[in-house]
């Protein structure tokens, strides 16, 4: 049975190793790349502090589509990706860029357009069904373009809608999703949106939600960290306390409690990490 001593001892020296961490970990800042949808809902300048004051760490946040995080991952100019494209992740690790790659929490894709609504798609939960009435209506889809993890997503549902969108219909934005909000709000087109970038902008738009609830809906989001076989040189502790942070219950239950009017963005989903090798 440990002593009194004994346990003030450990905790002491518990104490002391955290200090420690923390000071070695002043030293740089930790640069994540992430989605501007993390970004665009309000989620990190949320929750971001929390980290920074435990560490000492000052994290730059990279905001890009998931595809440019990727690459500058693989590029060696970031030290850890927070992004929601699970087939170009897995390439990614599979590749030898990344490791530890873990789940962090979910929300889902809706579609939102116009309040006439000239495709009829209000109420739709067949995604695809939904995209052929669009393309057969030729009304205004405006789509991010940007090789982002939302527009990997679209790409993927136009296939399974049996559509090769193209045309006047059909607009490549290039830009982020709260600014492709706010182009198809603008032009009254339809667009492709997760949940959290739309209810952090829905106040400030005249776009409708139209369609959710298909499961080919679903969008997870994984913390990766930068292989060190590969870049020696990056911030690889601070992405691993970083990677640890995001998925411990503490900042999980973060994650869980940020809501824009009262709802919920994303949900928590930390898991054991896959494909480490």
């Amino acid at each position: 049975m440990p002593t009194l001593l004994s346990r003030k001892l450990a905790s002491l020296i518990s104490l002391c190793l955290l200090v420690l961490g923390s000071t070695s970990l002043q030293a740089e800042t930790l640069k994540l790349a992430t989605t501007t949808s993390t970004y665009n809902s309000g989620l990190l300048d949320a929750i971001l502090p929390q980290f920074e004051q435990a560490t000492g760490t000052e994290v730059h946040v990279i905001a890009v589509g998931t595809g440019a995080a990727l690459r500058m991952g693989r590029d060696g100019d970031t030290d850890v990706l927070l992004v929601h494209a699970p087939s170009a992740e897995q390439q990614f690790i599979e590749q030898g860029h990344g490791v530890d790659r873990t789940g962090v929490m979910y929300n889902d894709f809706v579609i939102v357009g116009p309040a006439h609504d000239p495709a009829a798609i209000a109420g739709q939960t067949n995604v695809a069904q939904a995209l052929q009435r669009v393309a057969e209506s030729g009304a205004l889809f405006v789509s991010r373009g940007d090789d982002s993890g939302t527009h990997k997503k679209e790409k993927s549902l136009w296939q399974q809608a049996h559509v090769s969108p193209s045309g006047d219909w059909y607009r490549e934005a290039g830009q982020g999703m709260g600014k492709v909000l706010q182009i198809a709000d603008e032009v009254g087109g339809y667009t492709l949106t997760d949940r959290g970038t739309w209810l952090a902008y829905q106040g400030k738009l005249q776009l409708g939600l139209l369609v959710e609830g298909d499961q080919r809906l679903f969008n997870p989001y994984s913390v990766m960290k930068i292989n060190p076989q590969r870049y020696a040189d990056l911030n690889h502790q601070g992405a691993e306390a970083f990677r640890q942070w995001l998925v411990s219950e503490q900042t999980q239950q973060q994650i869980a409690d940020f809501r824009i009017n009262g709802e919920p963005l994303f949900v928590p989903s930390a898991v054991t990490p896959v494909a480490s090798h």
